[in-house]
């Protein structure tokens, strides 16, 4: 019995200079990510004052609590087999960080894009280092 992933072409490796690329956005990613985290879990008086200004209340157990989230999401995010899990959930991470600033009128490309930058740059070097999500969504010539 044939199975489909036995008759499935296999993906191209990825250039060297494509998976470097890949790895430093990645690592730029992921360095924000962290410094982001720590901020939240010592909280430093500048996250409760910007939680306050969007609306969630000066609580440092919130603060706490989407530093905790940010960590876990990027360890998972960091290690290879669990990648794509960690991209998606800061995905959803970084659309409610969007959807807040859109809410209390921030500006569009300096505050409420960053997000959407950030997730690019996720999912940009996910796509450079890892041929399987290179398959999963290719892109044409």
């Amino acid at each position: 019995m044939t199975t489909i992933a036995a008759t499935a072409p296999k993906p191209k490796a990825t250039s060297m200079p494509a998976r470097w690329l890949g790895r430093i956005l990645s690592g730029l990613a992921v360095v924000f990510l962290a410094f982001d985290a720590a901020i939240k879990l010592v909280p430093l008086s500048v996250v409760t004052e910007t939680m306050d200004k969007m609306g969630y209340g000066s609580s440092e157990t919130l603060a706490r609590s989407l530093g905790i989230i940010t960590i876990v999401c990027t360890v998972l995010y960091s290690i290879p087999p669990t990648s794509i899990l960690g991209a998606i959930l800061l995905t959803g991470y970084l659309g409610g960080a969007i959807a807040s600033h859109v809410r209390i009128g921030s500006p569009l490309l300096s505050h409420t894009l960053f997000g959407l930058y950030l997730g690019l740059m996720l999912w940009g070097g996910l796509w450079l280092r890892d041929k399987d999500l290179q398959s999963l969504i290719p892109f044409r010539r």
